[in-house]
């Protein structure tokens, strides 16, 4: 007999636990957004149908999680849950000294808070927002040097989160390699559309630092699924194994931050690790002032567990194949419609283009967050606006269009089926029908710093 290739798409997983999902109306809907000041972060969960918000710790859990969470040691230090950790991070990372933090945010204060000081400059491919809040909140600069086709959204590249080598070149030799504390990668690139970065990259990235002798640190967060794209499209790398993949990479770091919230499959933890034996000695330091016990880090044994387990899990074949192919199949859906996404789809996320979707609202209307909130009106499907709101205000309170305006609709690891798929296409093709109608939005109230979290909107009525 032939071997059958089934097209479906098949969970790799049983449900044994269900948590039910309320049903609202328009009005409600309508009513629970004016609540939140227009802000989708501010929206109770309870009024959300299909929370796309984050795929960062709303995840589910596995049997082989909870298990070893049920048997965790709680101890303040020293507790058998951190060593289970250190030696699955050790094992994957290859890095000598592990720090638990409670999230990936925390392991980036600590950080930049150890080697980042005013006039600094740290160039990456692209920063996320909590990576350039905390770069700049030191006093230093945080610079985005992904290449060309990083910044087009319908172009076809198979790795499209790259580092800019020339740019970076250029970077050291304009501000000195003494400015530059670390220079970093992030994998997969997250404000460029989940975008992965070539083994090739992250070698040439490494040959970089280490003639200038600065330190390369990875942002890591989605490094299994960066692992993955590089399995599938970069050649020689097709009869690797994931974890083997990740493995090498991380071995041309000198650290790496990760939100084990991604892909270490937890509800909540992080870590930073690093070879640095000095430097690793003034963060832990640090972490005991603001995360706890350098065994502990802010967590529970119990996440210590969680996380150990998670990490091998996320570098599962069956299980990346299946997370990567229902991101393509909400994308091919899309695409086929004509709504315009960043292309090819990345890792853990589709991106919806709302400055291509909505060109009659210029950017100083906000273009994604419009987008956003009518994908919460009209389908109860609540996601997250990367755009001039996440990016645009400046240390020097000045405002800048960002470079993209998208929408991420990022996908928590193991709890939707492709039904909710089905019915999430149903929701953008309803939206984009209607698209010419949409208004813009003004700010009634803004933060500082990481405004889009807390910020309070107003829809610009004509």
């Amino acid at each position: 007999m032939q071997e059958f290739h089934p097209k479906t798409i098949i969970e790799p997983f049983r449900v044994r636990s269900v948590e039910p999902i309320r049903f609202t109306t328009l009005a409600e809907r309508e009513t629970a957004l004016a609540q939140a000041g227009y802000n989708p972060f501010l929206l109770h969960a309870t009024d959300v149908l299909i929370d796309l918000l984050t795929d960062s710790g709303t995840g589910a859990m596995s049997s082989r999680q909870w298990a070893g969470m049920i048997a965790s040691d709680e101890s303040y230090a020293g507790a058998a849950s951190f060593y289970r950790f250190e030696a699955a991070v050790k094992d994957i990372t290859g890095f000598r000294h592990v720090i638990p933090t409670h999230q990936g945010r925390a392991a980036e204060h600590i950080l930049f808070a150890a080697i980042a000081k005013p006039g600094d400059v740290i160039p990456n491919n692209t920063h996320f927002d909590t990576t350039r809040a905390h770069v700049e909140a030191t006093g230093a600069e945080a610079r985005d040097q992904v290449i060309a086709e990083g910044r087009q959204p319908h172009l076809i590249h198979p790795f499209k989160g790259n580092m800019d080598l020339a740019a970076l070149e250029r970077t050291i030799a304009e501000v000195g390699r003494e400015r530059i504390p670390c220079i970093m990668l992030t994998v997969t690139n997250n404000s460029g559309g989940g975008q992965p970065v070539a083994m090739a990259n992250v070698r040439a990235v490494s040959e970089i630092a280490r003639r200038n002798g600065i330190p390369f640190i990875i942002d890591a967060c989605r490094f299994a699924e960066n692992s993955f794209f590089i399995k599938l499209r970069e050649e020689g790398y097709a009869d690797k194994a994931p974890i083997d993949i990740a493995r090498e990479l991380f071995s041309y770091a000198d650290g790496c931050t990760m939100s084990a919230k991604k892909d270490g499959m937890a509800n909540i933890g992080g870590f930073l690790a690093l070879n640095d034996d000095t430097l690793a000695t003034r963060c832990r330091n640090l972490e005991i002032l603001t995360e706890g016990f350098p065994t502990y880090g802010g967590m529970a044994g119990y996440d210590l567990e969680a996380i150990a387990v998670g990490l091998y899990e996320a570098l599962d074949e069956h299980y990346l194949r299946y997370r990567l192919r229902s991101i393509e199949y909400l994308g091919d859906k899309l695409s086929k419609a004509g709504v315009p996404i960043v292309l090819p789809t990345g890792g853990h996320a589709v991106y919806l283009d709302a400055r291509a979707m909505l060109p009659h609202i210029p950017a100083t209307e906000y273009p994604a967050w419009a987008l956003c909130n009518a994908l919460y009106l009209v389908g109860g499907v609540r996601g997250v606006e990367i755009g001039s709101v996440m990016f645009g205000l400046q240390p020097d309170g000045s405002e800048r269009p960002a470079a993209l305006e998208l929408v991420r609709l990022a996908f928590p690891r193991r709890v939707y089926t492709q039904s909710h798929v089905d019915y999430l296409a149903e929701v953008i093709l309803a939206v984009n029908a209607q698209r010419n109608e949409l208004p813009g939005y003004r700010i009634a109230w803004q933060a500082p710093v990481l405004r889009h979290f807390t910020i309070r909107m107003a829809p610009i009525r004509s």
